[in-house]
Order: structure tokens, then sequence, then C-alpha cells
């Protein structure tokens, strides 16, 4: 039983100290950050993510500074006879450009690693829920339904950083369906 308690919070430990490392975007603006953003494609060790990514297409997200400096994100998934919103607030933390949501089974961190507000974002979230292993994902963000071979060889360093292998990536066919969703 001691062997086991040690390993857990080894494991947990090396969970706290990798997560620390991960970049955030230096000087973040959230209100730069606002608005409309096609969502690519990602990089996920999570078995839902590697389970679905050949039959997703893209999805959409708009970003929405609050007063009090959270952000809240409302997400748009396409599915063949509509388009399923998802709507998640995000607490601000002491460091610009990283946030947490928390529900009654799961903690995300969201930290935005890279951006240059007009063209692309790089997101990252490490998700824990009670039940499953913790999970690591980066997702790419646009402004326009494009990913030049510039920002996806950022993407994928990004990746590489964070433990996430290229086999792990997958980017994902043009959809406008939900970005047609959230803007009316």
């Amino acid at each position: 039983m001691k062997i086991l308690l040690l390993s857990l919070v080894m494991v947990l430990h090396w969970a706290v100290c990798a997560q620390a490392d991960v970049a955030v975007q230096p000087d973040f603006d959230v209100q730069k950050f606002a608005g409309m953003w096609h969502v690519m494609g990602g990089a996920s060790n999570c078995p839902v993510f590697q389970a679905m990514k050949d039959i997703m297409d893209s999805s959409a997200a708009v970003v929405t500074p609050l007063p009090n400096g959270d952000m809240k994100i409302l997400t748009g998934f396409p599915f063949p006879d509509e388009c399923k919103k998802v709507d998640r607030v995000y607490k601000k933390t002491e460091q610009p450009g990283r946030f947490f949501h928390a529900d009654d089974m799961t903690r995300r961190d969201l930290r935005v690693m890279d951006t240059d507000y007009d063209n692309y974002a790089f997101l990252y979230t490490f998700k824990e829920t009670e039940d499953n292993p913790s999970t690591t994902t980066i997702q790419i963000y646009t402004r326009d339904a494009h990913v030049s071979p510039e920002v996806m060889e950022k993407f994928k360093k990004h990746c590489r950083d964070v433990g996430l292998t290229d086999d792990l990536v997958a980017m994902l066919p043009k959809s406008d369906k939900c970005v047609k969703a959230l803007s009316g």
C-alpha cells in the first residue's frame, strides 16, 4: 500500500512539474484575443479525441473577455444535423494567459501558449477528471480557415515541447457549419 501511495504521489508531482514548464504568451491581452476563431486541429493524448479525430470536422469558437478578467469560450462542434454548442467560463489566474475551469468532475488548466492575435493561436489544456487519467491537448486556432506551413511547424514544436508526438496530431477538414451558427 505504501508503494502504491508513493507511486501516486510521484506521478502527481511529475504532472505538476511538467505543467509548470508549459509556455504562456508573454503579455497576453484577452481583449486582442477576443472574437471568432476557427479550431482547425489539435494534438491530444485523450482517448476520445484519438478515437474520433478521423471523423471530426473543424469547429469554431467565440472568445469573449469578461469584465473581471475571466474569459468565456463558446465552442461549436459540427455534427451531421446540428452545431453542438459548449459554453465555458475560464477563470483568470495570476499569470496572464492562464485560466482554469472546474465543474463537479473535471478540472481544466487552459493556457494560451502562443498567438499573434490576428492569424493563429495555440491553446494548451491539461484536463483532470475523477475517474480517468489526465490528458493533454493543444488546439490550433486561426482567424480564417487556413493554416500556413510556418504556423503548422510552430504548432508541432509546441506539441513536442509538452510531450505530444506527431502521430497524435490531427488537422481537421474545414466546416463552416458552426461559424454560421455562432455568428448568428
